[in-house]
């Protein structure tokens, strides 16, 4: 069973990414800022207390481990890049403890011109990113582009308008425009990172979630 180095396990996707994981019987480092924040306890988790942007706490995460899934993101007062230099430092560490492979979670106005096919909502919706959340789409971008660059094995899991729904236990896996929809619950979007634990069919791609 592969060990997970979990980045944003506090976070609502994060969270029910981690009780996932643990039920199904991974063992799991979380790295979190606050370890208040969650209110799981379990023999195969440990908890590191630490940023992502601090090199040593993101080492400290990854040693010992078999993959990284990365699934923070911008809250009120993040700073401009963190997206991109938490990316940099993960692949750092991934480097240093010779782990492989990244799972990573973005959102649909994150461009895969490879495989999306925008309809015009599509390209509404990316047209207001760009000016309402520039920062958060930019960062977005630069962090697809830090993986490529990497060498290393990595998807970006992308997903529509997220929502608290009960899981459904059922979705669609496409590309933006194509057998896609608007939204997705959390809890489902969340199973469907986990699958991507084992399965490499998306391995340098950008697939998009939606019921």
């Amino acid at each position: 069973m592969k060990k997970i180095a979990l980045f944003g396990g506090s976070g609502q996707t994060g969270r029910l990414f981690l009780e996932q994981a643990l039920e199904k019987g991974y063992p799991v480092k979380a790295l979190v800022r606050n370890p208040g924040k969650l209110s799981i306890e379990h023999p195969s988790l440990d908890l590191i207390q630490g940023d992502v942007l601090n090199e040593a706490d993101v080492k400290a995460t990854v040693e010992g481990t078999d993959i990284a899934v990365s699934l923070f993101g911008h809250v009120k007062g993040s700073p401009e890049w963190l997206q991109t230099n938490g990316t940099l430092n993960i692949l750092e560490a991934m480097k240093e403890h010779s782990v492989v492979r990244i799972i990573s979670l973005s959102g649909g106005g994150l461009p895969f011109p490879e495989k999306d096919q925008p309809k015009f909502v599509d390209k509404i919706i990316r047209t207001i990113m760009k000016i309402t959340v520039p920062k958060i789409l930019n960062d977005a971008i630069r962090h697809h582009e830090v993986l490529k660059e990497s060498g290393m094995e990595w998807v970006i899991v992308r997903g529509p308008m997220l929502t608290n729904d009960p899981p459904k236990g059922k979705y669609r896996v496409g590309w933006v425009g194509v057998n896609a929809s608007t939204k997705i619950g959390r809890a489902d979007l969340a199973h469907f990172i986990l699958t991507q634990v084992e399965d490499e069919q998306y391995n340098q791609q950008m697939p998009f979630v939606s019921y």
